[in-house]
């Protein structure tokens, strides 16, 4: 049964996305990337989501969402969250009162249709290969971005991690936060428990989003930044998922026993 719904979902995001997806690279010619966000990005992303919701049994508790700045508050904003699955990608830019860009992988232009709406949307294309090259991308296209008042989202372990897993936490966004003086928000989200990563199935369930309390980076160290972002992160995640983090415990509990 999760099969056939999880097809539904996903038939539903490849059918929908061509005609909005094709509009969005028509009407681009003629309207300013918050318009786009606002007639076809969000509607669409929001629509994924819902569908995920109510086809898919995929729901959602938000928390500490009074920790976001509100809409008319123009400060420099980097969002830092956990990155388990694709499911966050879509749910983020369709509920923040501000329009994202995504520092990602440049080779993602190349799919059909969703790339060319990315290109459009004013994202911030990087090439892993080059560190340096794409660490000044991120700088100069960062600052332009956030004084148009966009967020930037980054995910510091670069990659999906496997529920209850830990990847390496690079210093990008806390580098950048301390650049131009912008705002670290580390959010915590527990998505790989309905939406596995390298999976094309959902699991029923509620997935929890608990966003913390805004960082001021101005004259701080990116490494210790960083080091208070990851704190952050993997403790929440402890508290929403303890069911993905159980062996740990049972780890220091064994430890202890033996040493005993």
């Amino acid at each position: 049964m999760n099969a056939v719904r999880s097809s539904l979902v996903f038939a539903w995001m490849v059918i929908s996305i061509i005609p909005i997806g094709l509009g969005l690279v028509v009407f681009s010619l003629f309207l300013s990337s918050g318009a786009l966000w606002a007639y076809f990005a969000r509607p669409w992303l929001r629509g994924v989501i819902g569908a995920a919701r109510w086809i898919g049994g995929v729901d959602y508790e938000l928390h500490g969402a009074d920790n976001l700045p509100e809409p008319d508050d123009m400060r420099r904003v980097i969002l830092v969250s956990k990155h388990q699955s694709t499911w966050e990608t879509f749910f983020f830019p369709s509920m923040m009162p501000h329009n994202l860009a995504y520092v990602f992988k440049r080779e993602l232009l190349r799919i059909p249709i969703f790339g060319w709406c990315m290109a459009r949307l004013e994202m911030v294309p990087i090439d892993r290969s080059k560190r340096s090259e794409a660490w000044n991308k991120v700088a100069q296209f960062g600052v332009n971005l956030m004084d148009k008042g966009r967020w930037i989202i980054m995910f510091p372990e670069g990659t999906r991690s496997a529920r209850g897993g830990q990847g390496n936490y690079k210093n990008g966004a806390s580098r950048l936060a301390v650049a131009t003086d912008a705002w670290l928000i580390p959010i915590a989200v527990s998505s790989g428990q309905c939406w596995p990563r390298r999976s094309f199935s959902f699991i029923p369930g509620k997935i929890d989003v608990s966003i913390g309390t805004p960082i001021q980076a101005s004259g701080g160290d990116p490494e210790a930044l960083m080091r208070q972002v990851e704190t952050w992160i993997e403790g929440e995640m402890r508290r929403i998922d303890p069911e993905a983090y159980s062996q740990e415990h049972s780890d220091t509990s064994g430890s202890s026993t033996d040493g005993g």
